[in-house]
C-alpha cells in the first residue's frame, strides 16, 4: 500500500535550508531539535539519498537536496498561505507584511500613508526594507515590493498603479547665472547631479515631438546613490539633475525649483506593485496592496497608465 508523502517533514526540510541550521529551525517552528533532525532522517530514509551535508560547523544542500528544494518550499508556503487564510477568515487582519521599496520614495511618500493603515488594523505589524537595489522577493522572504521602473519580463506578478514622470529641474538662482538650457546639447555646458541607478548614466536622453531624440553625455558635478540627496544641492543652485516628479513636487509647487527644456521629454517611470507567483496571499496582503493602490492614485504627482482599467484587470487580486 503507499504511503502518503510526509508533508510535516518536507516543510522541516525547506525551513532548514532557509535557515542552514537544525537549531534555529527548531526554535522558529517551536519544535525540538531531535524533531527537526529526525523528520530529515526520515525523508532521507524514504528517498534513500542524502539531502544534507553535515559538518560539525555548518550544514549545505547536497544536489539531491537541491533538487526538491523548490517543491518543498512549495509545500511550506502553502501549508502556511491556507493556515494564515483560515485565521483570517475568522477573525480581523493578523500577522506580519514583510515590504520592500525604494529608499527616497519609500521615505517620502510610502511612510507618511502607514498610520492610516496600521490605526485601521492594529494587529498587523509592518517589516518594511527601503533600498534601492531590486530584492529578490521569493530568496529574501518578501511579500511585496514597490518598484519604480519599467519592469522586464519577469516571473513576478506586477500591478501598475501610475506613471512617474523625469523632469529636469534647477533651482531658479541656478538658471540666473547660468541660462536656461532650450536643447540638449546646451547641457554639456551645465554641472549635472546624477543619481546612480539613472538609465544611461551621465549620457542623458530626451525626446522631442518634432526633432526626434537626443543623447547629451553631462559633466556630473555630484553623483549619488539616492536620489533625495540631490535636493540641498539643487536648492543651493549648484546644478541642474533629472529627477522624479514625486520627488521634486514639494520644491516646484514652491518655486524653490524649476522645469526646464519642457518640451523635451524624458521617457517616463511606473510605479508597480510587485509579489512572487504562484503563491495565495494572506488577506493582510491584498488589503494593503489595495490600500496603497488607492492611495498612491491619488497623489497629485501621479499620472494614471494610458489604460488603468486594462492594468487593474490584467492582473486580477494582485
Amino acid at each position: 500500500m503507499k504511503k502518503l508523502p510526509d508533508l510535516e517533514a518536507w516543510a522541516i526540510f525547506a525551513k532548514v535550508a532557509q535557515t542552514g541550521s537544525f537549531a534555529r529551525t527548531a526554535a522558529e517552528l517551536s519544535l525540538s531539535q531531535a524533531t527537526v533532525s529526525k523528520a530529515v532522517a526520515r525523508l532521507e530514509g524514504r528517498m534513500n539519498t542524502m539531502l544534507f551535508h553535515r559538518t560539525s560547523r555548518r550544514i549545505s544542500l547536497t544536489e539531491s537536496g537541491q533538487a526538491a528544494l523548490e517543491r518543498a518550499e512549495r509545500i511550506l508556503a502553502e501549508g502556511e498561505a491556507v493556515e494564515a487564510e483560515m485565521a483570517e477568515q475568522s477573525s480581523a487582519l493578523r500577522g506580519l507584511i514583510r515590504i520592500s521599496a525604494p529608499m527616497s520614495f519609500g521615505i517620502e511618500r510610502l511612510a507618511p500613508l502607514l498610520p492610516a493603515f496600521m490605526l485601521q488594523h492594529p494587529e498587523v505589524a509592518l517589516d518594511i526594507q527601503f533600498d534601492d537595489r531590486h530584492v529578490d522577493l521569493v530568496a529574501e522572504g518578501f511579500d511585496m515590493a514597490l518598484r519604480i521602473a519599467n519592469l522586464e519580463d519577469s516571473s513576478l506578478l506586477a500591478r501598475h498603479l501610475c506613471r512617474v514622470r523625469i523632469l529636469l529641474v534647477g533651482a531658479p538662482a541656478y538658471f540666473q547665472a547660468h541660462g536656461r538650457p532650450r536643447h540638449p546639447r546646451e547641457l554639456a555646458a551645465h554641472q549635472a547631479l546624477q543619481y546612480s541607478y539613472a538609465p544611461g548614466g551621465a549620457n542623458w536622453r530626451f525626446r522631442h515631438a518634432v526633432q526626434g531624440e537626443f543623447t547629451q553625455a553631462v559633466p556630473l558635478r555630484l553623483r549619488v546613490n539616492n536620489a533625495d540627496a540631490l535636493t540641498p544641492a539643487l536648492l543651493a543652485g549648484l546644478g541642474v539633475a533629472l529627477q522624479p516628479e514625486f520627488l521634486a513636487w514639494q520644491q516646484l509647487q514652491s518655486g524653490q525649483l524649476e522645469t526646464v527644456m519642457d518640451d523635451w521629454l524624458v521617457a517616463p517611470l511606473a510605479l508597480h506593485i510587485v509579489a512572487p507567483p504562484g503563491r495565495r496571499r494572506p488577506a493582510r496582503v491584498q488589503a494593503f496592496m489595495d490600500y496603497l493602490a488607492q492611495r498612491f492614485l491619488q497623489e497629485p504627482w501621479a499620472q494614471p497608465p494610458a489604460s488603468l482599467a486594462t492594468s487593474l484587470l490584467a492582473h486580477p487580486g494582485i
